[in-house]
């Protein structure tokens, strides 16, 4: 019996029409990251297992992809080690599958130090893997679109960076969009002031959870934690946060006003805010989220977040500042800052609301009918100079019957069909027939590119 095929859970089969989209998003994404200077890199799919394991908590370790060495890999294993994991894993496998693009960019920054030019502004666009339960929304393999630049402290790469999420999301249509800030300083002065800042991982993680399950869900849990009643009561007003940005800020000085961490916070958001209000955004606007707490083990400054309108999604991007990230692989002191764009979930918004140009997925525009070997060989004369035009144009390669040529021209959705019997070739001419409304034109080869074109 032939084995029935299938794929593996958690990647997926897209189909000619999904790609077209899939590249439109991409390819938009490229003309601005082009356009704000940045430089397109690529790193290998795999990497050494060393270069990622231990890089994204115990949790991250685990969804690490590891890829087993070639030939009799236990050969050389001691028996003793089979009873440990941890070690006969390292030494059976040697490479792993990346599970981000951040970590292979510190990893090429730190080895391609000296050729290139700092502020180094990269963007890159390539699959990453998982090995995560499958669910909605979610894959063990899928693309992240990252933009980040590093050898910079300054402030104004965050301001780009919010200017760089909206230029993308406007020219995408899809306007309106929230891009939520915050500031690790922010958070670390929150947890000082109230007699936290042992417990500030715990702290953050709760209190990012204040959408899903509400304040007392986020009250208990922190509590489970260790952090005081007393520390709650003084921590009661982020859990009701509202106001306009400058009334936002106001509080949070008052509330830091006794940390300079967190002073540095708000300064810092201050800045950000303030400039981005002076420039004008297209179409997007930012808000002040201090729940926001992506990422915490390696974010050091700004921290951001992308929230769609209109549709129950997920963030659509995220990203934020880290000081010393290359500082894993020797290259101490190199501050970085970066954005990602969520390709799946943009595509997923996009489709719900109607946002993709019915262009996009235009396929050939002309299909020249085959009628046998003698029509054939002007058929495709004209086929190749069309192309030379840049018109889609494909010639059917079999003398079937006319009825399966024009099915196969419907299914793919093909708007015209090109007639040359012995009449056409007699005439010089070509028939032209719109598929949608029956109506065909008698053309010059001249007059048929101006039709196409």
């Amino acid at each position: 019996m032939a084995q029935k095929p299938s794929i593996p859970k958690g990647t997926r089969d897209f189909s000619p029409a999904e790609v077209a989209k899939r590249n439109y998003i991409s390819s938009k994404m490229k003309h601005h990251f082009e356009l704000y200077g940045f430089q397109p890199i690529e790193t290998p799919s795999f990497e050494n297992s060393e270069t990622l394991m231990g890089k994204y908590g115990e949790e991250g370790d685990r969804l690490i992809f590891k890829i087993l060495n070639s030939g009799n890999f236990l050969d050389k294993v001691q028996p003793e080690l089979l009873q440990n994991y941890k070690q006969l894993t390292n030494k059976i496998s040697e490479k792993a599958l990346r599970y981000d693009l951040t970590v292979p960019f510190a990893r090429y920054v730190v080895q391609h130090q000296n050729e290139i030019e700092f502020p180094f502004k990269r963007y890159q666009i390539q699959p990453v893997w998982r090995a995560d339960r499958p669910q909605k929304g979610r894959f063990r393999e899928f693309y992240q679109c990252d933009a980040d630049v590093v050898g910079s402290k300054s402030l104004w790469q965050e301001v780009e960076l919010v200017q760089l999420y909206d230029a993308v999301f406007t020219d995408l249509g899809l306007l309106g969009v929230t891009i939520k800030i915050n500031n690790r300083k922010l958070l670390s002065g929150i947890a000082e002031v109230i007699g936290a800042s042992d417990k500030l991982i715990d702290f953050t993680v709760a209190l990012d959870k204040l959408d899903k399950i509400g304040e007392e869900g986020v009250k208990n849990e922190m509590l489970a934690k260790g952090i005081s009643a007393a520390a709650l009561e003084k921590v009661q007003p982020l859990f009701h946060f509202t106001g306009t940005l400058d009334e936002k800020i106001e509080k949070l000085s008052n509330l830091l006003v006794t940390s300079d961490e967190g002073m540095k916070g708000v300064a810092e958001l201050r800045f950000i805010f303030e400039t981005i209000e002076k420039l004008g955004l297209q179409s997007a606007t930012v808000d002040l989220d201090v729940t926001l707490a992506r990422g915490l083990n390696y974010y050091t400054g700004a921290i951001f977040e992308v929230a769609a309108p209109k549709v129950a999604m997920g963030s659509i991007g995220g990203g934020g500042r880290y000081d010393d990230l290359t500082g894993i692989f020797g290259l101490k002191n190199v501050s970085g800052v970066g954005i990602s764009f969520g390709l799946d979930r943009i595509y997923l918004v996009l489709e719900e609301l109607g946002l993709f140009p019915e262009t996009v997925t235009a396929t050939t525009k002309a299909l020249f009918i085959n009628y046998g070997e003698n029509e054939a060989f002007y058929a495709n004369q004209a086929v190749m100079k069309l192309r030379q035009f840049g018109v889609k144009a494909e010639f059917y390669p079999d003398a079937a019957k006319l009825a399966k040529q024009f099915q196969y021209a419907d299914k793919r959705g093909i708007p015209f069909a090109v007639l040359v019997g012995e009449s056409e070739i007699a005439a010089q001419k070509y028939s032209l027939k719109n598929l949608k409304t029956g109506e065909q034109h008698l053309l010059s080869f001249d007059e048929l590119v101006a039709f196409l074109t």
